[in-house]
């Protein structure tokens, strides 16, 4: 935890290290910022500091109208947590507390709906229902300024039950009406219709190599699921189909991102650009979180890169390429599938399983085939399919990690190695490392530090 003392300064020098890190809020005015607010600094008597948005909220505060907060990277705190309150917030940021509730989430944990409830105030500020809530605010308030949907398809497509909700919840995060919101929007005469996808910024902290991470997403692509286009480094986009809760999607992401503008160069973080077309807009929040878990957006570089530059095997290797990232997946099941089977394999999957897409993109036209229309193919891949199929094997947002890595293990012809890349990959747990390539003095950044070998040749 940072200090309170740590957190003013981090106020005062607007520095964008902390954005999503915590939130202040400034009890004369009633609004909360990220830390690197360019507005005036507020006196130290009047600033108080909140985990989440959701906790400012709470109290009471709305959300600043110049810097945002609601926009900011999540805490990278919730990725390196293996806790009940850690993979708490990585299924409420899937969207399973609109989907499944309470009770929904509850269950997945194997907790009451009490404890976590006691749990997640005591740590967050907030319980389960006010940090979903938190997150549908801001849903909204993307699609009131990125499309021209009427308010009531956004009150529904956000997951609220009520357009009497929707409009309450948004005037006090935000202290403005729905249409208040579309009309502050900037280049609000340039929204798009639906049909032409939602366009998001996918903001990171930190500098942010994409090119490593669109590497790798070349050498995995399998036709009909995935592609790169673009003819060099910086100027490649990455597209691939989404199997979501309520439909499906197509996505691109440039790989030439923006910095933030106004910051410090030490503390300037950015954005990549992104296109998001959905069957159902009720996925938009599920399908952001699971880019952002795909591209490691919510990393925090600055400890990642002090702590392995510590390390003189490492010192040259994150001098050479700050802000690396470990990638995770946008389906875990599917990740780990194809991790098994490999680029030539999956292919062969789905063209022969692969459900069809109503509306192909371009050379994008199949899902990946669920785990249970693999539960016949022979071997190690079969055996996993039907793990993940009757839920012996769980990869979800929620799942522990240790659980499922020792289920994974069991299963026949599984060797240590692929089940520590799935951990890796389809888990995001940023502290893996693989099997005879220990160290300690890496922890808790053992994959990135395996991304750097990796990247020099060296695994």
């Amino acid at each position: 935890m940072v200090d309170e003392e740590t957190r003013y300064e981090a106020v005062r020098s607007r520095d964008a290290r902390f954005d999503g890190e915590f939130f202040f809020a400034v009890e004369t005015t009633g609004i909360y910022c990220r830390p690197s607010c360019p507005a005036v600094t507020p006196k130290r008597q009047n600033v108080r500091y909140y985990t989440t948005a959701a906790a400012a909220q709470g109290s009471g505060f709305r959300a600043c109208r110049r810097c945002r907060p609601d926009a900011v990277p999540g805490s990278a705190e919730w990725n390196v947590r293996a806790d009940v309150v850690g993979r708490a917030m990585r299924l409420i940021g899937d969207g399973v507390v609109d989907r499944e509730g309470v009770g929904g989430l509850a269950g997945r944990l194997g907790y009451s709906a009490r404890q976590v409830q006691r749990q997640l105030t005591a740590e967050v500020g907030a319980g389960p229902v006010a940090l979903a809530r938190a997150q549908r605010a801001h849903t909204a308030r993307v699609l009131l300024q990125t499309t021209p949907l009427r308010v009531t398809e956004i009150a529904f497509a956000a997951g609220f039950a009520s357009v009497r909700q929707f409009n309450d919840t948004m005037r006090e995060v935000y202290a403005r009406t729905p249409t208040q919101l579309r009309a502050d929007a900037p280049n609000r005469s340039r929204a798009v219709a639906s049909s032409a996808g939602i366009p998001l910024r996918l903001a990171h902290r930190g500098a942010y190599p994409a090119g490593p991470v669109f590497d790798l997403l070349a050498r995995e692509s399998v036709p009909g699921i995935d592609e790169l286009t673009g003819t060099g480094a910086g100027s490649r986009i990455f597209r691939r189909t989404l199997r979501l809760p309520h439909g499906t999607g197509v996505v691109s992401v440039d790989e030439a991102g923006h910095e933030q503008p106004g910051a410090r160069a030490e503390h300037r973080g950015g954005w990549l650009d992104a296109r998001i077309h959905l069957t159902d807009l009720r996925d938009l929040t599920t399908a952001v979180g699971r880019l952002r878990r795909l591209f490691d957006l919510d990393a925090d570089p600055y400890a990642i890169d002090e702590r392995l530059g510590a390390d003189p095997r490492l010192a040259p290797l994150v001098a050479a390429r700050p802000g690396l990232r470990s990638p995770g997946a946008v389906d875990p099941d599917e990740l780990a599938l194809r991790l098994v089977a490999g680029p030539t394999e999956a292919a062969r999957l789905v063209e022969r399983y692969g459900k069809r897409l109503d509306a192909p993109c371009g050379t994008l036209d199949r899902l990946f085939p669920a785990p249970d229309a693999l539960a016949d193919e022979p071997g190690t891949l079969g055996a996993l399919a039907r793990a993940l199929a009757d839920g012996t094997v769980r990869l979800d947002a929620g799942a522990d990690r240790d659980d499922a890595e020792t289920a994974l293990r069991a299963l026949p012809g599984m060797d240590a190695r692929t089940a520590a890349l799935i951990r890796m990959r389809a888990l995001g747990d940023p502290d893996v490392a693989l099997p005879g390539d220990d160290s300690a003095a890496w922890r808790p950044w053992r994959s990135y530090a395996r991304q750097h070998l990796h990247a020099e040749g060296q695994l």
